[in-house]
């Protein structure tokens, strides 16, 4: 898997992620988000997602491409969904 160490990044990365829907704790998506400064905090990185700014934790999953991040779902949760069913 080509997951990336969140002590690696840098403002401006574009990175993909596991996205578990908050609304509906049983679906999940692959997105892609950028690696910001987080805007109370610029000397430390956020990831933008939903127009919303997360705190990257040492556990995330980052990807660096959406193939990868495809794998991974694949490798935890079996198929991923096809565009049909999304």
């Amino acid at each position: 898997m080509d997951m990336i160490d969140p002590k690696e990044i840098k403002s401006g990365d574009e990175v993909f992620v596991l996205y578990r829907n908050p609304h509906t704790p049983t679906v999940m998506n692959i997105k892609q988000a950028e690696i910001v400064p987080h805007p109370h905090n610029p000397e430390q990185n956020a990831l933008f997602l939903h127009e919303t700014y997360h705190l990257i934790e040492e556990n995330d999953a980052l990807f660096t491409t959406e193939e990868a991040a495809q794998a991974a779902y694949e490798e935890i949760y079996g198929d991923y969904p096809s565009d049909e069913y999304m």
